[in-house]
């Protein structure tokens, strides 16, 4: 199966080029075609003819967003828009990597994959966007909305809090929100699994297990032997933060379990995580 995957350098495209062997996977980022330009996508897509566009490429700084929505939404919204115009030109699959902040996290059960959404930031609001323009536009399409991404091959909030156990005598995380780390390693072998069944639709896609920030960073310093370094809880109104955050964004793996698809618990991901971070030299 010959698939288009744009956004290989991000953090989850770095990790799908590594691991996924078992197609013909060409690899391609914004130097290749920048989303926001139809014609580029347009050249990239006639120039491989893929039978499915993986497209992780987006715009994903949360609080750089409410500075540039502009930037956000020309990247997460019409960029999208353009990918699944040229995939239904071409016949090609789409497969749209999305988030949990598409949802205001008012909830208090996990979000089910046809809940109406309702974003906090401009962010959410811009993938959401993405969302509408996929089902609009692409022919075949499926969206696979993750959350709290982490891995070793881009900085992410575990990596963030690690450096942090170095230098600082007491660490404060927030408590008051609460979701579902995914292991990128984890999330990619899950897409690959959907691709090869074929999948439609809204699909959730998460590791197993939910918890807040505070507890993601107890849970990784305590496996990275950092025991002795005080994380103290506090709230997010403690933090000044641009972006206002959804509160509870845990997602339903009822719409994955349709295709026999389960992922592990986010804390049996963790120790591959931080093995990952030694073998790039992050993590001694």
């Amino acid at each position: 199966m010959r698939i288009l995957l744009m956004g290989a350098r991000g953090m989850l495209g770095t990790d799908m080029v590594q691991d996924w062997t078992s197609d013909e996977l060409i690899a391609a980022d914004s130097r290749d075609a920048d989303v926001r330009n139809l014609e580029q996508v347009r050249k990239l897509v006639s120039k491989v003819r893929p039978e499915w566009i993986l497209l992780t490429a987006a715009y994903t700084d949360v609080d750089g967003s409410e500075k540039n929505s502009e930037l956000a939404f020309a990247i997460n919204a019409s960029g999208t828009e353009n990918v699944a115009r040229v995939a239904s030109e071409f016949g090609a699959r789409l497969f749209y990597v999305s988030t949990d902040y598409v949802f205001d996290g008012t909830a208090s059960l996990p979000y089910e994959s046809s809940d109406p959404l309702n974003p906090l930031n401009v962010y959410g609001a811009s993938k959401a966007a993405g969302e509408a323009a996929v089902q609009k536009h692409a022919r075949d399409w499926c969206i696979g909305r993750t959350s709290w991404l982490f891995g070793a091959s881009g900085a992410s909030f575990p990596e963030k809090i690690l450096r942090a156990s170095e230098t600082r005598p007491e660490l404060s995380v927030v408590a008051d929100q609460v979701g579902s780390p995914t292991f990128t390693r984890d999330l990619s072998a899950a897409i690959r699994r959907l691709v090869h069944a074929d999948a439609r639709g809204i699909l959730h896609i998460t590791n197993s297990g939910v918890c807040s920030w505070f507890e993601f960073a107890k849970e990784v310093l305590n496996q990275a032997g950092r025991t002795a370094i005080p994380v103290r809880p506090i709230t997010a109104s403690e933090i000044a933060r641009p972006a206002k955050r959804p509160a509870y964004s845990v997602l339903s793996p009822d719409s994955l379990r349709h295709y026999g698809v389960t992922v592990r618990h986010w804390k049996e991901a963790v120790p591959v995580y931080l093995e990952d971070l030694r073998k790039v030299g992050k993590l001694s």
